[in-house]
């Protein structure tokens, strides 16, 4: 099975030139953990994240309004083609520790693939599991 049979079709993108402040209404309205952030042109440029926010914004004591999001972003985007199988992305999941990746054809966003798209196909239920297992074994305990 290809990443093109189970990713979200439908992706909402930020462009690098808004205030963090716009990512974080569209991560609240939209009930997702991250965004891909596009250029004018909409090839990818970087993804933003509720992490991202919380860690290079918040905790920064950064205001919201004046930051823009090129300033926080992730710009070594992990990415897969629609073509790829899901088991060879589910190992770059384990590998980078992410829970989700963006899909590109060309540089541009055609999809995201997240953990959840893996553990609703009953076929990658248990690699879905297997990879959140590997990305939180390294979690730090305080």
């Amino acid at each position: 099975m290809n990443v093109n049979d189970i990713m979200t079709h439908s992706v909402i993108s930020v462009a690098q030139d808004e205030p963090v402040s716009a990512a974080a209404r569209m991560l609240e309205r939209y009930n997702i953990g991250s965004l891909p952030v596009t250029n004018s042109t909409g090839d990818i440029k970087g993804i933003v994240t509720d992490r991202d926010i919380a860690l290079r914004c918040t905790a920064a004591r950064s205001d919201y309004g004046e930051v823009k999001i090129g300033d926080i972003m992730t710009r070594a985007v992990i990415s897969v083609s629609p073509k790829d199988s899901v088991e060879s992305a589910a190992r770059l999941m384990s590998r980078e520790q992410v829970r989700r990746l963006p899909v590109t054809n060309g540089g541009k966003v055609v999809g995201m693939l997240s953990l959840c798209d893996m553990a609703r196909n009953r076929e990658f239920d248990m690699e879905a599991a297997a990879t959140l297992t590997e990305i939180s074994a390294n979690v730090r305990k305080r």
